[in-house]
């Protein structure tokens, strides 16, 4: 990979791997359209390492308290609302982390297409749609409970699909569900830390026991980068989320899903 190909890719993974417009989808156009070669595990551990870093570093205050909570209320009968957010992470990962155990290679064989990824990118684009305009709004994140944390990590294992953006469907159901914007986009950054933690321990395994050669340049430049610019996409997303909805990430998808169409369908 040369240095412009990294910048791209590492931009693209940190800003999309957060807004509800699909990582996979921007991901596919460079090596299509530009000719690229696949960017390897390497690159996959480092931008999985650097927006897992974004996400760790803008919620550090939250992880903290829902950690504490969880410790010292969590196992009792009167959990705060901390040791309640912390169960609630904890059941909305399982759908996702099973079906990824269990059905992610079949999945990444079948699935991953650039047919697949437009199509996708267009039907969860008007699913989000149709959330953001009948969505009630009135629940606030501490109002979570255990069944609509299951409810969203069932939406979430749906991200398994290639186009379908992880925080794109995790937002629509929460928003399905009452939640306002703002707690749907926060929940869905918080239930993202622990999946991108494994599949970066996953990936990073993958890469130990693999015999070729590793850029460690390459992999800081590419961590460090999708870092950056995971961190202001997340700061500014939830700085904007009430006041634009969700409409402008739904014509984006809808214009990406055409221009996949045309081009490789």
């Amino acid at each position: 990979m040369d240095l412009i190909q990294i910048i791209v890719l590492s931009l693209l993974q940190g800003f999309t791997e957060f807004l509800p417009i699909s990582s996979s989808a921007h991901l596919i156009l460079p090596s299509q359209v530009l000719g690229w070669a696949d960017q390897g595990l390497a690159f996959d551990v480092a931008t999985h390492i650097g927006t897992l870093a974004a996400v760790i570093l803008y919620f550090r205050r939250d992880i903290v308290a829902i950690a504490q909570g969880w410790v010292n209320t969590g196992f009792s009968k009167q959990m705060d609302t901390n040791a309640r957010l912390a169960w609630a992470i904890v059941i909305a990962t399982i759908p996702a982390g099973l079906v990824g155990l269990f059905c992610g290679d079949w999945i990444e064989s079948n699935f991953r297409s650039s047919e697949v990824i437009a199509y996708s990118t267009i039907g969860f684009g008007l699913l989000l749609l149709a959330a953001d305009r009948i969505a009630s709004e009135h629940k606030d994140i501490v109002q979570m409970t255990l069944t609509a944390a299951l409810i969203i990590g069932i939406f979430q294992a749906l991200a398994l699909i290639p186009g379908t953006s992880r925080s794109g469907i995790t937002i629509t159901a929460a928003l399905f569900l009452g939640f306002q914007r703002q707690s749907a986009a926060r929940f869905s950054f918080l239930i993202s830390i622990p999946l991108i933690l494994a599949a970066g321990l996953l990936k990073t395994k993958e890469l130990v026991e693999q015999t070729t050669q590793v850029d460690w340049t390459e992999i800081g430049l590419a961590a460090l980068i999708s870092a950056v610019s995971a961190y202001v996409c997340i700061y500014f997303f939830l700085a904007m989320i009430n006041r634009i909805g969700m409409i402008p990430f739904v014509v984006y998808r809808l214009m990406l899903g055409a221009v996949l169409l045309i081009w490789f369908v």
